[in-house]
């Protein structure tokens, strides 16, 4: 508990001085009750939650509302105290001019303006209502993100082929069978020949999926559902009795994905065949830079792939697609990833603007890049993690149509 008291301190002298933007407006206790009141209960919960979690980590669905509840009151107190602290430094200017000016005997900051409290309260509120929104909403509002890529060496027989693709669904944080229901049947109704899933398919534990098995052992495709597993699938980001039980609770989870009838490849290829052509799947366990795991094999995944069989590569990490892939001496020509959920935050208007901060993390964190005749899609994710929303990076289900180029 010690470990908390200064961040504790730091968020009471936070909520203090954003309080200053309503007390202009109230001369009584009500709205000071009603103000520190929420703000006691925001953070008692919060505490609560950490304590109550240990050494665990874990984090539920219900869980993470606490955590949500908290940004969303938290968020906009940020925004206030920029603008306060942005009005201090006005009014100890100006105090000290008339101090100095002889226009006054003695200092005197002048008091608070109402206008500034009340542009602050409205900007500051932008961001409560949306991640607010974000957690009702915006968490399952499906987009349907549809890509056309044309490639030399594509069989002919593939032309028009239709490719699938789904990551990060973080079974662990949903709530509401309906709305994950209603997305599946989205991603079936796209008729892709293949699904392909890119890793982490729960949070930590292999029980997360037991409620979820047959709905995603729905989804169907001519060619089959294919996956690969994510840095959140093996459990390292909980403590565990045993190393054994760690081990045990993987190979769940690879028997449950074979038990919904998916296919899981495991630093492995596959052969996809179609009118007497073929192209090669190919997928490896999770490889990633910044202290992320590191089982994925692309030199074993490649065993038996000839450099001039198209190449479908799924690795649950874009920074594996900069850091190894493009360069590989296979040339892969189409790698899907996922990973960075674009960090269910930012702000993307089709053709004008595609931000968020993750991508001050990741050079490759949504959508399609081409480098050296290789080409990366970065999926925004199905689920959730951590905030239990979305706000302007909704989640996705990439539809990629494959083309073969002509001259």
């Amino acid at each position: 508990m010690a470990r908390w008291i200064i961040p504790i301190v730091i968020y009471i002298l936070i909520d203090l001085y954003a309080y200053q933007a309503f007390r202009v407006f109230s001369k009584g206790v009500t709205l000071k009750w009603i103000y520190f009141g929420v703000s006691a209960l925001v953070l008692g919960l919060l505490v609560f939650q950490i304590l109550s979690s240990g050494e665990s980590r874990k984090m539920s669905g219900e869980s993470m509302y606490v955590y949500g509840v908290f940004l969303a009151f938290f968020a906009p107190k940020l925004v206030l105290i920029i603008f306060m602290f942005g009005e201090d430094i006005i009014r100890l200017i100006v105090g000290a001019v008339f101090k100095f000016t002889g226009e006054g005997q003695n200092f005197h900051m002048p008091s608070r303006r109402k206008f500034v409290s009340s542009i602050a309260l409205g900007i500051a509120a932008i961001p409560f209502t949306s991640l607010i929104y974000g957690m009702v909403k915006g968490k399952y509002n499906y987009k349907v993100h549809e890509y056309t890529l044309e490639f030399d060496n594509l069989p002919e027989a593939f032309n028009g082929y239709k490719v699938t693709q789904i990551s990060d669904v973080h079974s662990g944080s949903f709530t509401n069978e309906e709305k994950v229901k209603y997305a599946i049947d989205l991603v079936n109704k796209q008729q892709g020949d293949m699904i392909l899933f890119t890793g982490d398919l729960v949070n930590n534990e292999s029980t997360e999926m037991d409620n979820w098995k047959e709905i995603f052992g729905s989804l169907k495709a001519n060619d089959g559902v294919f996956s690969v597993l994510g840095n959140h699938d093996y459990g390292d980001y909980v403590k565990w009795p045993s190393k054994l039980d760690q081990e045990n609770n993987l190979n769940r989870l690879k028997s449950i994905q074979k038990e919904m009838g998916w296919d899981l490849l495991l630093n492995e290829n596959r052969t996809i065949t179609k009118n007497g052509a073929s192209i090669k799947l190919i997928g490896v366990e999770n490889w990633g830079i910044g202290g992320f795991k590191k089982a994925g094999d692309l030199d074993k995944a490649c065993e038996g792939v000839d450099v001039s069989d198209f190449k479908i590569l799924m690795s649950h990490d874009p920074s594996h697609w900069q850091e190894q892939v493009k360069t590989h001496p296979k040339n892969i020509e189409l790698t899907l990833s996922g990973h960075t959920h674009g960090m269910q935050f930012g702000i993307e208007i089709p053709g004008l603007i595609k931000w968020s901060p993750v991508k001050y993390r990741y050079e490759n964190w949504a959508g399609i890049y081409e480098e050296l005749g290789s080409v990366l899609n970065v999926n925004r994710g199905f689920g959730y993690l951590a905030y239990p929303g979305r706000v302007g990076i909704w989640p996705e289900i990439s539809v990629i149509t494959l083309k073969t180029k002509t001259a």
